[in-house]
């Protein structure tokens, strides 16, 4: 290696760890709406509409551009990885956390789903075999303590159904999130989440058809506003930009950047449905956020 290799090299490592964390940064951008979203969208339809609906029109706009684009398609091997990803993130965590926010606030659920970066970093090193610093998991330890404290003081010392729901989505969405991160270093982080909802199409053209059927529908303005962005925000440009940053930075350490994802809930929680959160809420939320500071400079 040239003296001048050398002196490159750090700067392009640099370079692609900000590129990365960016984009787990634009991720958890897309994800703070989901739940604002969802709200909307749940204010003219049931909750197995909205999870239908949301998986159909995602899966036909991801069919539409992997069609166009004429992208391969995935090795024999990545497909088991692939149906763990629409598992966790087009069905299980949509499906849940939906069902959770019929009797939670948003900015509660918001902040439950505060220990998803717990989640996914415990999956990672189980599945990968990842080690982390004390440190590293010190921090995110306080975060997921924060968080259950805040949760169970909201809720009178005992979890709610919504609490039940929300937290069997973290584990869900974690599975997801992991196999999503190893796929995106292999494959355009894009492609995973396009092949994911694509996957999900025939059980989501069925599962709108009975579920339309069977619960009351009333569109809106909001309602199609929500599914929409559920749809091509939530599911697919958020996912492509997270997939992409994992793969970058590490599934790890780019999933302790959702801690941010609380604060900015509780922000549109506000902002768009009028929500009035408990005065715990921001508390808790600043809380998780120092975190991410020690999270990310720990090795």
């Amino acid at each position: 290696m040239t003296a001048h290799d050398s002196a490159t090299r750090p700067t392009a490592i640099a370079v692609s760890a900000g590129s990365g964390t960016l984009l787990a940064a634009l991720g958890v951008a897309a994800f703070s709406l989901t739940f604002p979203a969802t709200s909307w969208a749940l204010e003219g339809l049931g909750p197995w509409s909205v999870t239908a609906c949301r998986m159909l029109l995602a899966g036909a706009i991801a069919g539409v551009v992997l069609l166009v684009g004429r992208v391969r398609r995935p090795t024999r091997g990545q497909w088991g990885a692939l149906l763990v990803v629409a598992g966790g993130t087009v069905v299980g965590f949509p499906l849940l956390t939906t069902l959770a926010l019929r009797t939670s606030t948003t900015a509660h659920a918001a902040v439950v789903v505060g220990l998803l970066p717990l989640t996914t970093a415990t999956y990672s090193a189980v599945r990968t075999g990842t080690r982390h610093s004390r440190v590293f998991w010190a921090a995110a330890l306080a975060g997921a303590a924060v968080v259950v404290t805040f949760a169970l003081t909201q809720s009178g010392g005992a979890p709610t159904t919504g609490d039940l729901y929300l937290f069997a989505a973290l584990l869900v969405c974690a599975a997801g999130y992991g196999e999503g991160g190893r796929l995106a270093r292999v494959m355009p982080g894009w492609q995973v989440s396009a092949w994911a909802v694509a996957l999900c199409l025939p059980v989501a053209a069925v599962g709108a058809a009975l579920a339309l059927h069977t619960e009351p529908a009333r569109l809106t303005w909001h309602t199609a506003t929500g599914l929409l962005w559920l749809a091509a925000g939530s599911q697919l440009l958020g996912m492509w930009a997270w997939y992409r940053g994992m793969a970058t930075i590490g599934i790890a350490r780019a999933g302790q950047l959702q801690l941010a994802q609380p604060l900015l809930t509780l922000v549109w929680s506000v902002t768009l449905l009028g929500e009035t959160p408990a005065p715990a809420a921001p508390l808790a939320a600043v809380a998780v956020l120092v975190c991410i500071a020690v999270t990310q400079r720990s090795r």
